[in-house]
């Protein structure tokens, strides 16, 4: 509904977030390329046991651009369940409500 609109904040808004939106969809299809020879592949299994050694090494290279978006999209998935509960607990706690109100909201 942003694109239907004259005004340019919402021509801003929905450009901003079409380009988030493209750019996560990018960092995580070229993360999903998966090339089972390359060290630096995201798969579950970091470690790394050479058939011809008794030695193990860890593989794992997190990076920080990766831990940044999934911490963007669990608080914005989060965000509304955190506000719907803390306005729950508010609305719940106040005195002038009696105690069955304040239950009922439970």
């Amino acid at each position: 509904s942003y694109f239907v609109t004259d005004k340019v904040l919402g021509w801003l808004v929905a450009f901003a977030t079409l380009g988030i939106q493209i750019g996560i969809l990018v960092f995580f299809v070229v993360a999903s390329e998966a090339n089972l020879q390359d060290d630096a592949i995201d798969i579950q299994f970091t470690w790394k046991c050479p058939r011809d050694s008794f030695v193990c090494k860890d593989t794992a290279d997190l990076a920080g651009a990766g831990w940044f978006i999934f911490s963007v999209l669990m608080i914005a998935n989060l965000a509304k369940d955190m506000i719907s509960g803390s306005k729950l607990i508010y609305h719940s706690s106040k005195v002038r409500h009696p105690i069955g109100s304040r239950i009922r909201y439970f």
